[in-house]
């Protein structure tokens, strides 16, 4: 999707789309015709919060650094003056990298301003239902009201497929892996074509089958940036009703496809949903991609390579600390 701004009140009107959430006490890095990603993160409020976070934005942005390489920052908080320092902070760190800053802003939740010019002006009306139309005609949905509400709506009824789960199980060990690959992926190519709501009794199904890594695999490999919208579709159905202990691989599926569909901030709220407790090497993967700033396109790469050289068993751990929050290719904005 192409979103084109003409003013720093239709940029601030943008970036929540560009997110997926309306960002509060946040740092916005927006490329600049660059193939740089768009990161957002915690505004720092200590020095060691600052140095997480700009080791987390030179590990997202220093891969992608080409000659001409160019940014916007946008701070968005009550606190001008600090939007002001680490602002510039930033735009000094990053011209170490190679990236310049073209522009810095600041904005609350009424107010935008130039933070190099001085110039300042009001968030107006004109412009957010300027931007929310350009978005709608492009067939995205519109933004949560914050990242909060965004992990909130992966969480929903859980109780039908709770209850079904002792009887899908019994069924399933009569069941040979391949016999239920073969039903799932059928069940998932079905959902591609027709887009209608799994049942209660398939969804369970479902949820069990890719406990099964292989049936996992499978779906996982089928993935492209060309079926992700629907694959995205299917497993935010099924992470919202999945109980905590079928719900780890629907979430981490969730997550890749989030992520190859280019929204990061998605993929760390279904990251958000696999149960804490035992360590899932495919989740582990995901979040590398998505904290390095990996560009989607480089997973068609990968997919050609031999199956052996895609061991997740050695996929690093999770990612601590400061996070990129969201995570986009440049030429989707």
């Amino acid at each position: 999707m192409s979103i084109s701004v003409h003013s720093p009140d239709e940029l601030i009107a943008a970036i929540p789309h560009m997110l997926g959430f309306k960002p509060q006490e946040s740092i916005v890095l927006i490329p600049i015709r660059s193939d740089l990603p768009t990161a957002r993160i915690d505004l720092p409020t200590t020095p060691r919060a600052e140095e997480l976070a700009w080791r987390s934005i030179r590990e997202g942005m220093s891969r992608y650094a080409r000659p001409g390489a160019a940014v916007g920052i946008v701070c968005f908080t009550t606190d001008r003056q600090q939007a002001d320092r680490v602002g510039c902070e930033f735009a000094e760190r990053l011209d170490t990298i190679g990236i310049d800053t073209r522009l810095l802003l600041w904005a609350d939740e009424t107010r935008w301003a130039d933070l190099v010019t001085g110039d300042m002006g009001l968030q107006t009306d004109e412009a957010r239902e300027r931007v929310a139309t350009m978005t709608v005609l492009a067939g995205r949905p519109q933004p949560a009201a914050t990242r909060d509400s965004l992990a909130q709506s992966l969480i929903g009824d859980r109780e039908p497929v709770t209850a079904l789960l002792a009887e899908t199980r019994a069924n399933t060990t009569e069941r040979t892996v391949q016999t239920e690959g073969r039903w799932a992926v059928s069940r998932v190519q079905q959902f591609h074509r027709d887009g209608v709501r799994l049942d209660n009794a398939d969804a369970a199904r479902l949820l069990v089958a890719v406990e099964a890594i292989p049936i996992r695999d499978q779906l996982w490999h089928a993935m492209t940036r060309g079926n992700a919208v629907s694959h995205v579709a299917l497993w935010t159905d099924m992470t919202k009703r999945a109980p905590d202990e079928v719900r780890t691989a629907a979430a981490t599926l969730l997550a890749f496809g989030s992520w190859l569909s280019g929204d990061g901030a998605m993929a760390w709220c279904a990251l958000d949903q696999v149960p804490e407790g035992k360590p899932y090497a495919l989740a582990n993967l995901v979040a590398a991609a998505i904290e390095s700033g990996m560009h989607p396109r480089e997973w068609e790469a990968a997919r050609s390579m031999p199956e052996h050289d895609m061991d997740l068993a050695a996929a690093p751990a999770r990612p601590q600390g400061i996070r990129l929050s969201s995570v986009r290719p440049a030429h989707e904005l």
